[in-house]
């Protein structure tokens, strides 16, 4: 194997986590969740047992309050039937040398009342702010509907549960945490002022749109330390019909700085559209390389990566590490097929979101 090719099989240390290659596996919603509790289970726990090979798992998102859930099945990261449910993920994952970190989330506009406890509005950063398009709930399908906006005192509560959901996550054995700030959900939804229209300490300035964003992260560190918190960042994409913000780069670019002077463990970029093309107009994530190496901010590459993408990215010093996410689902070894340049195990997308283990931990390994 040349120089350039080992080196994303090298390892890496990741602010305070040493991870064994560059191929970390990215947050993947897989809706398996234990019914009525949303705790994780057993069936859970051996699907990242059996892909503990990557350099770091990002737990799919868990959802740190109730009304964090936008979808059937995805597990939460606040009760001690969650906490309990966890530890049985963390400790498949270490008996095989992984590492995992969990991922900390709030849908925000992205529910419904179906899935809301005591059927409420979903809440988000503006008052009649709605995503559109259409949700599944356990009632089936239906259209998203507008949102209530979080009131500023509400807004430190949220701080404050994803603060207890760093401790349940402490408690259960994880390595670290990751913030999802991405793909249109509460946090990205604070942050662009296409969605926040709000006129106190939480709106109108980028400053004040970033703020609950780093309030989380601050509450995060004052948890785990600096060194064993990172963010999912998307400054382009349109997931979940989010609209643009009216300056990526200028609003993205300050919370990239504040990140870098926070000195975090890592930053995880979806380069371009999450799940689509990789068009990184509107940001320059080039920049925000060099913002963060400057820092010692270990930088995840994330959107459309293959085998040879990633070793030419990380050899060129775009990206520190890769994170691979549907080539994960259909192949547990995917850093040994990787590695040695194996065929792929096709991934069966009908099988995303269902239960049970069929397209889940039944895929084989070399």
């Amino acid at each position: 194997m040349n120089p350039q090719t080992s080196i994303l099989f090298s390892p890496i240390r990741v602010g305070a986590i040493e991870a064994k290659n560059r191929v970390f596996m990215a947050p993947l919603t897989r809706c398996r969740a234990t019914p009525g509790t949303d705790a994780p289970n057993a069936m859970i726990a051996e699907y990242y047992g059996q892909r503990a090979s990557a350099g770091i798992i990002v737990s799919e998102a868990t959802q740190v309050l109730p009304t964090g859930k936008g979808y059937v099945g995805t597990p939460g990261i606040y009760s001690p039937e969650q906490e309990a449910g966890w530890k049985l993920t963390t400790a498949a994952v270490h008996a095989k040398g992984g590492k995992i970190v969990a991922q900390l989330w709030h849908v925000g506009a992205i529910s419904h009342p179906d899935l809301q406890p005591d059927h409420v509005l979903p809440v988000t950063a503006s008052t009649g702010y709605n995503p559109g398009g259409t949700i599944y709930t356990q009632n089936g399908k239906t259209e998203r509907v507008a949102a209530r906006g979080l009131e500023a005192a509400e807004v430190k509560a949220y701080i404050a549960a994803y603060r207890h959901a760093a401790e349940v996550a402490k408690r259960a054995g994880f390595d670290g945490l990751e913030i999802h700030s991405a793909n249109g959900y509460l946090l990205e939804q604070f942050i662009r002022d296409s969605s926040n229209k709000r006129t106190d300490e939480f709106g109108g300035s980028t400053e004040n749109r970033i703020r609950f964003t780093l309030d989380v992260v601050d509450a995060a560190i004052s948890v785990w330390g600096k060194e064993r918190v990172g963010i999912r960042l998307s400054p382009v994409t349109a997931a979940n019909n989010a609209m643009p913000d009216s300056n990526t780069q200028a609003t993205y670019g300050t919370l990239v700085e504040a990140l870098a002077k926070r000195g975090i463990a890592f930053v995880h970029f979806i380069e371009g559209n999450t799940g689509g093309a990789r068009e990184l107009k509107d940001f320059d994530f080039a920049w925000a390389k060099k913002t963060l190496s400057a820092a010692s901010v270990t930088y995840v590459g994330n959107n459309q990566y293959d085998r040879v993408m990633a070793i030419d990215a990380v050899a060129r010093d775009a990206v520190d590490a890769v994170a691979f996410g549907v080539p994960f689902i259909a192949n547990p070894d995917l850093p040994e097929r990787l590695k040695r340049d194996a065929p792929l195990n096709e991934a069966n997308s009908k099988t995303f979101y269902s239960a049970g283990p069929e397209g889940y931990t039944d895929y084989p390994t070399l």
